[in-house]
């Protein structure tokens, strides 16, 4: 399975102020620990986790969204790859998007293997 990555902005000007600009990437929050998605990552997710958290994000610039929950998810556990490095996120194991936690701007190297395929 092939997932993508999925990201999100909105930038806005005005005559009367600067120029403003929100952005969204896509996060989850599973077991204190915060994932984002991985693209060209092939993957087989395995058995049900738990269920994972999808923050509100306001990528338009005019909501405050600081006070919802966010959107309740699933985490599933990836074949080969520790819950700490990575899970896959979605309604069934059949429909999950791949998601790793980020040390810095580095990919955990199982999440590379995977990746590059080796």
């Amino acid at each position: 399975m092939l997932m993508l990555a999925v990201a999100c902005t909105s930038e806005s000007g005005g005559d009367e102020g600067g120029e403003q600009a929100a952005s969204c990437a896509y996060r989850v929050l599973y077991q204190d620990r915060t994932y984002r998605d991985v693209a060209d990552v092939r993957f087989t997710a395995g058995e049900e986790l738990g269920p994972a958290t999808l923050p509100p994000c306001d990528d338009t610039g005019g909501r405050d969204d600081a006070g919802q929950a966010g959107e309740t998810t699933t985490a599933y556990k990836v074949d080969g790859i520790p819950p700490e490095v990575a899970v896959a996120v979605g309604n069934s194991p059949d429909d999950t998007t791949f998601v790793a936690a980020h040390s810095g701007g580095e990919l955990p190297p199982e999440v590379r293997k995977l990746i590059d395929g080796s």
